[in-house]
């Protein structure tokens, strides 16, 4: 029987496999990322792959589902959601990759 804590570890692992490498769901960026020079925006793609400052404050649930990096001076946010595999729903079981769709979006802090 899986606990809450076997859960909780496995989508942890599952967002940080799509963040270091994306692979494993489906990566979006906002309007005002794709506004931004190209080497801006690859730079805070890797920011997001190397983020590891996960604490309390901003991880309370322990999923690896959000972070905010500031790169060159932008500010920005990276979200990890889950969805069913129509992208309608949410996702019933987000440690389940037969049945979620991992999204990840990364978008300047003043867009949320």
């Amino acid at each position: 029987m899986q606990t809450a804590t076997d859960t909780t570890t496995r989508i942890a692992a599952l967002n940080d496999m799509l963040r270091h490498t994306y692979w494993g769901g489906k990566v979006m960026m906002t309007p005002g990322i794709t506004a931004l020079p190209e080497d801006t925006q690859h730079a805070i793609f890797r920011a997001v792959q190397e983020f590891d400052t996960f604490t309390e404050d901003n991880d309370p649930y322990g999923e690896h589902d959000f972070g905010k990096v500031v790169v060159n001076g932008v500010s920005c946010f990276w979200k990890i959601s889950y969805y069913d595999h129509t992208l309608c729903y949410g996702s019933e079981d987000p440690a389940n990759t037969d049945i979620t769709t991992r999204v990840l979006t990364i978008m300047l802090t003043s867009e949320y």
